[in-house]
C-alpha cells in the first residue's frame, strides 16, 4: 500500500509541476506579446527621434495657433514695446533684421495675406521663430484641398527637402480658410540645409540712349533667400570686374533687379532693386562695364561655412556663341536648363524686373 500511495503522490506532484510550467509559459507568451504591442504603439523611444517629433508637432502648433508676432531689433536690442502681430506687413529686410514668429490663423481661419507674407521670411528666420533647434532643417508645404480631400493646388512650398536626411518627422494639420480647406504640412529633419538656388534670368549689356546696364535674378523658392556669399563677375578680353554681396535678400518667388543706376532704371515688377553702379560692377551712360560685343557674366556662390566658391551660372554673348547683341538688346532665359546657352535667346524687347519663363522650369 505504501508503494502505491507513494507512486500516486509522485504522479500528482509531476502533474502539478507540468501545469505550473504550462501556465508560466503562457504567461511569458502573453507578456511578450504585450511588450511587442507597446513597442509598436510607443515607437522606438529614441530621444533624438522624440526631439524631431516634438519639434514638428510644436512648430506646427505655433504656426497655426494665431496670427504670429514680430519684434524689431533696435541697436542690437529687442524693441518689445513696438512689437506687432502685423508681421506680414513688414519688409523682408525688417523681418530678417528683427525677430518674427510667423502665424497664419486669424479668428480661427487661415489668412491668405499672412500666407503670402511667408515669402518675405527666410527659412532660418522661420525656423528660429518657431523655436526649432538650429541643427534641424524645415520644409513647409501648404495645399488647397478639393471636395474629395485631394490636393487641388500648392500655394506654398519652401525650405530644405529631406533628401540625404537620416531621420525626419512630419506633422500635418487641416485648417479652414475663407471658402477653402488647407492642408499645412511641416517637416523637420537633419538632412543639412542645401545652398539656395538663385537664377539670373535676363541681362542687358548695351541699353539704348545711355541707360543703365542691368541684370535680374529670380528666386524660385518659397522662402526669402539671403544674398550673402553670392558674387558676380564681368569678364571681357581685358580684365575681370567682381563684386561679392554681403547683405540683401530676394523674396520667395521674387525677381531682384541689379542696375548701374537705381534712380533712372525701369524696375518693372521687381521685388528688390540693388544699385551696383556704386561698386563699379555695372555702368550707366558713358561708363561701360558689361562689354557690348563679346563678354561673359559669371555667378558664384561661396558657402559661409566652407569658404569654397562654386560657379552657379555663366552667361556668354558675342563671338561664336550665336548671341549677337545690338544696342537695346538683352539676353533672356527660357526657364529650362540654366547652364545651357542654347536655352537663352536675344530679345529686342527687354523686361527688367518682370521675367516670366517661356517654358515652365
Amino acid at each position: 500500500m505504501r508503494d502505491v500511495s507513494g507512486l500516486r503522490r509522485d504522479r500528482d506532484g509531476l502533474t502539478a509541476v507540468i501545469e505550473f510550467l504550462s501556465a508560466f509559459t503562457l504567461f511569458l507568451m502573453i507578456l511578450t506579446a504585450f511588450l511587442a504591442l507597446a513597442q509598436m504603439q510607443m515607437g522606438s523611444n529614441d530621444p533624438y527621434l522624440d526631439r524631431l517629433d516634438r519639434s514638428a508637432v510644436l512648430g506646427l502648433d505655433r504656426l497655426v495657433a494665431d496670427e504670429g508676432w514680430f519684434v524689431p531689433i533696435v541697436d542690437g536690442e529687442a524693441d518689445v514695446e513696438n512689437g506687432t502681430s502685423d508681421w506680414h506687413l513688414q519688409s523682408a529686410e525688417a523681418l530678417h533684421e528683427g525677430r518674427v514668429r510667423a502665424g497664419l490663423v486669424v479668428d480661427g481661419k487661415l489668412d491668405e495675406v499672412r500666407l503670402a507674407g511667408l515669402s518675405k521670411v527666410t527659412e532660418q528666420g522661420f525656423a528660429a521663430g518657431l523655436g526649432l533647434d538650429a541643427s534641424f532643417d524645415v520644409h513647409l508645404r501648404i495645399d488647397v484641398l478639393d471636395a474629395n480631400g485631394s490636393s487641388q493646388e500648392t500655394v506654398f512650398d519652401g525650405g530644405t527637402t529631406r533628401i540625404g536626411a537620416e531621420t525626419s518627422s512630419r506633422a500635418t494639420r487641416l485648417v479652414v480658410g475663407d471658402g477653402a480647406l488647407y492642408r499645412v504640412a511641416l517637416e523637420v529633419h537633419d538632412g543639412g540645409r542645401a545652398s539656395s538656388i538663385l537664377q539670373v534670368s535676363e541681362i542687358q549689356p548695351h541699353p539704348d540712349n545711355g541707360g543703365p546696364e542691368w541684370f535680374e535674378m529670380h528666386n524660385p523658392e518659397g522662402f526669402a533667400v539671403r544674398l550673402l556669399g553670392w558674387s558676380f563677375h564681368v569678364i571681357d578680353t581685358r580684365d575681370t570686374t567682381s563684386h561679392l554681396m554681403l547683405d540683401g535678400l530676394i523674396t520667395g518667388g521674387g525677381v531682384a533687379l541689379f542696375t548701374g543706376d537705381a534712380t533712372s532704371q525701369d524696375t518693372g515688377n521687381a521685388t528688390q532693386v540693388f544699385d551696383l553702379g556704386v561698386v563699379g560692377l555695372l555702368g550707366v551712360g558713358q561708363i561701360d562695364v558689361l562689354p557690348n560685343d563679346k563678354g561673359e557674366f559669371k555667378v558664384d556662390y561661396t558657402d559661409p561655412t566652407t569658404s569654397l566658391p562654386a560657379t552657379r551660372q555663366a552667361i556668354l554673348w558675342g563671338g561664336s556663341t550665336g548671341h549677337l547683341l545690338l544696342s537695346g538688346d538683352a539676353l533672356t532665359w527660357n526657364g529650362t536648363d540654366l547652364r545651357d546657352m542654347g536655352d537663352w535667346t536675344v530679345t529686342d524687347s527687354p523686361t527688367p524686373g518682370s521675367w516670366t519663363p517661356v517654358i515652365a522650369a
